[in-house]
């Protein structure tokens, strides 16, 4: 007996000849049916893999900022102009403060859901900053910004500055003791710029801070300018990203030229949209659970007060750490104070960090020599020298980020904080260098154990006993797939010196220039080790085959662990 399957296309359905009409009217008038047949949009196609993941939180996190900052702005008053508090929140009545602090009181206390939706907003904000840090930092690890893609590796740096900018104008606009501080921080550090600082303290503050109309400048700043300019970004972004098509990780039948994974509709889209839901619903929890900026606890701001224990946001920790662990440097030049303890903590040494990240795609690309495009991503430890300096910045900045709660570390484990700000200043230089060292040498004894796992295969966990007594383990050669996975990366170059003279023997030109580049070389690639040749891998094949230590054949008794350590059946 045999069936055959029924088809019924969607335009011959009851639902499909009602909307024939609707949909044929659009498509008449917007082209949509062409424009997505020819722009191949709807059948591109995405790769799988759980680190491409941090990008997409980094988007729907913006997505629920936009979402409860529109419910934020219906009640949120912008604007200093004193006024007495008679609401909700008792402790505070009959207290003067500005129209910003109130409202933001009421929408905490009186306005039904607020402070679900402030602490969401909040939640938000800093999920959006850890994400887009977290996701540029596996761009950086995984050689993801290489050629064609250092355009959009510039829009990423700008993103996350502009992400920076907006989490602390958002986190300054309840002018609120704590916010305030962190605007006195703002000020000192405009005050700090040699020359023109007091002239750009009253052209942003309006005058003398705190000035009276600094919260609703960063309120246009907050809800207009920079969202729009995140949006054009990310719009940018998304735009290279299809253009460019989606990097991937390498591996059987996935090369340069093609993408192994899902296309746009139906899978990716779904799968988007579900994640979506996930981020909502992850920071409406952290919301509704955890208390985060509990503005009514540390009241109006006041220029005479400073809270206890105040801290930034903790993407801001940093730049706030810098400044504690500065030495009292300054310096007095034409009748001018030079405040070098303010300055170059505060301004310099951000700038230096967004400037190194910016430039080391062009100078990763000047140093190897390296001008093809790179679609497939590279593993951390085949890059030693590059992941190893990641991990140094990284390092410099926990170290930073210490320096900024060593007020809290001291109170909290009873230590000195004179010590804590001693063991930040050393650490500062010291610490990057030994974790750069010991990554390094990770790095270099994971590319040899790869390299060993190829030619000496992979140990099976069945252990034979000779006649003369002794113990040897079976091994067994990887999967071909594996091996092509531990193999797919370029050799190392063959680095050679510059020669110094042409063939006529007149010096040659930028040979000084050639000589730093050579040297820069080899310094980048010290110590790597070099994938096997295909010879060494035919070898250890006719060793695995006919060597009697290293049997192939398992048996049928037991069958050893898998290349993954995982049990085989026994």
């Amino acid at each position: 007996m045999s069936t055959v399957d029924e088809h019924t296309n969607i335009e011959d359905t009851a639902f499909g000849k009602k909307a024939a009409g609707p949909v044929g009217w659009l498509d008449d008038r917007l082209g949509l049916a062409g424009a997505s047949k020819r722009s191949h949009l709807l059948r591109k196609v995405f790769p799988e893999h759980w680190s491409f993941m941090l990008g997409e939180i980094a988007l729907w996190s913006f997505v629920v900022l936009l979402l409860t900052g529109t419910f934020l702005t219906f009640w949120f008053q912008p604007s200093m102009a004193e006024t007495t508090y008679n609401g909700s929140y008792t402790p505070l009545n009959g207290l003067e403060m500005s129209h910003a602090y109130a409202s933001t009181l009421d929408i905490s206390f009186d306005v039904r859901g607020g402070l679900l939706i402030r602490q969401i907003h909040h939640w938000a904000a800093a999920l959006f900053v850890a994400a887009m840090i977290v996701h540029m930092l596996r761009v950086m690890f995984t050689g993801a910004y290489r050629k064609p893609r250092e355009i959009n590796w510039l829009i990423g740096i700008g993103l996350m500055v502009l992400g920076l900018v907006e989490g602390f104008a958002g986190y300054s606009l309840p002018d609120d003791l704590l916010s305030g501080t962190g605007l006195r921080f703002v000020d000192g550090l405009l005050r700090s710029i040699p020359i023109v600082g007091s002239y750009l303290e009253y052209f942003i503050f309006g005058g003398e801070f705190p000035g009276d109309v600094i919260i609703p400048r960063l309120y246009m700043v907050h809800i207009l300018l920079i969202p729009a300019l995140l949006l054009a970004l990310i719009g940018a972004h998304m735009i290279l990203l299809v253009y460019h098509k989606h990097t991937q990780w390498g591996g059987p039948g996935r090369t340069e030229k093609n993408v192994v994974g899902y296309p746009m509709l139906p899978v990716y889209a779904a799968k988007a949209g579900g994640f979506f839901f996930v981020v909502f619903g992850f920071t409406a929890l952290m919301g509704a659970v955890l208390q985060i900026n509990p503005i009514w606890a540390y009241g109006p701001y006041n220029p005479s007060e400073v809270t206890a224990g105040s801290q930034p946001d903790w993407y801001m920790g940093f730049v706030e750490g810098a400044v504690r662990i500065m030495p009292n440097w300054e310096s007095t030049f034409f009748n001018y104070t030079w405040s070098w303890n303010v300055f170059i903590p505060a301004a310099i040494l951000p700038g230096l960090f967004l400037g190194v990240g910016a430039a080391w795609p062009f100078v990763e690309q000047w140093i190897t020599g390296d001008k093809r495009e790179h679609h497939l991503l590279e593993r951390p430890r085949n890059a030693p020298f590059r992941t190893a300096f990641i991990v140094a910045a990284m390092t410099a900045y926990g170290v930073l980020w210490i320096g900024g709660g060593n007020d809290i570390i001291a109170t909290k484990f009873h230590l000195s904080l004179n010590a804590i700000t001693w063991f930040c200043r050393i650490g500062l230089f010291v610490l990057p260098v030994v974790t750069f060292m010991i990554t390094k040498r990770i790095c270099i004894g994971l590319q040899r154990a790869d390299a060993n796992r190829i030619l000496h295969g992979y140990e099976t966990g069945v252990i034979e006993r000779s006649p003369d007594g002794g113990f040897t383990e079976r091994h067994a050669p990887l999967p071909v797939g594996s091996q092509y996975s531990l193999t797919n990366h370029d050799r190392l170059p063959v680095l050679e010196a510059p020669p110094e003279t042409d063939h006529n023997g007149v010096a040659a030109p930028h040979s000084r220039m050639a000589k730093l580049r050579a040297k820069a070389r080899e310094i980048y690639y010290d110590g790597s080790v070099d994938k096997p040749t295909v010879e060494d891998v035919h070898h250890a094949e006719e060793h695995l085959r006919d060597h009697d230590g290293h049997p192939v054949e398992l048996g049928d008794e037991f069958q050893g662990v898998s290349e993954t350590g995982v049990p085989r059946v026994h």
